[in-house]
């Protein structure tokens, strides 16, 4: 209730009268009820207590339930909801900063596309020196040679130059280029033993962060979609294409100034991303 509903004055008289709170449907403004006996009031408190107690037990975690489901198996809920998390543990290692080992179903080819996605659209894939070495260890070997030929014509040295970066991908001086990846959510559209083609809703932070900066760091909804294949004992990508969207509104909410894009990019460290 208002404060107007609580304190009502009285004409002129500068005094107040509360609103008790009656359970009755008489007037809320009568003397209150005589207060319950001791023994009611003891038994009310237990009553209280026991329901606690009872809520506490319901909640608690006894250690002995996979909750982080390590097994492997399957979380039935999570397969209802297909946007909630699993708790799957997603790989056993890395490869330098590029996760690897994952499991060999749906969940592990979700896992291996969010992580891939991410370094995709990295700021590394700029860099020729550490593009061919992700393209070696995220694409299957047959597309290996092929792949690094187009990422080298796409990242040509025009395509950097409006981006304000050098042949090997570094910004100028006082300048640092962000592009920063989070998935948002995958779903698998074909799966078999040897193949999978996984969706990825991703958003992320693209551009310069500098003063005098012509490519101002943005953000960006985009969707990625991965044809992933089992190879040497891994997931491994096939073939990837990016469309726009699906983008939100976007907010009123104050752009922060170059430094703090550049400081955050800087302290703030990734993910490894598990469905």
């Amino acid at each position: 209730m208002s404060l107007g509903d609580d304190n009502d004055g009285f004409g002129g008289s500068g005094q107040t009268r509360t609103r008790l709170p009656e359970g009755g449907t008489g007037d809320p403004y009568t003397s209150p009820r005589r207060p319950r006996g001791s023994r009611s009031l003891i038994t009310a408190v237990g009553v209280v207590v026991l329901l606690i107690a009872a809520i506490a037990f319901a909640n608690r975690g006894d250690g002995t339930q996979d909750t982080d489901n390590t097994s492997g198996s399957t979380n039935p809920s999570a397969q209802k909801a297909p946007t909630a998390a699993t708790g799957v543990r997603p790989v056993p290692g890395k490869n330098g900063t590029i996760p690897t080992g994952f499991a060999r179903d749906e969940q592990g080819a979700q896992s291996a596309a969010a992580n891939f996605s991410v370094a995709l659209v990295s700021a590394d894939i700029l860099k020729p020196d550490r593009r061919s070495e992700i393209v070696r260890q995220l694409f299957v070997q047959d597309k290996v040679a092929e792949l690094e030929t187009s990422f080298d014509k796409a990242y040509s040295r025009e395509f950097l130059d409006k981006l304000g970066l050098d042949e090997n991908g570094n910004a100028a001086a006082g300048m640092t280029y962000v592009s920063r990846t989070a998935p948002v959510g995958t779903k698998v559209t074909q799966f078999s033993d040897s193949a999978a083609t996984v969706e990825v809703w991703c958003t992320g932070v693209f551009g310069t962060a500098g003063v005098s900066s012509t490519n101002p760091v943005t953000n960006d909804w985009f969707t990625m979609t991965l044809a992933l294949r089992w190879a040497d004992n891994d997931w491994k990508v096939e073939s990837f294409s990016q469309k726009e969207g699906p983008a939100p509104v976007n907010t009123d909410r104050t752009a922060s100034d170059a430094d703090a894009i550049a400081k955050a990019v800087e302290e703030y460290g990734g993910f490894t991303y598990a469905r």
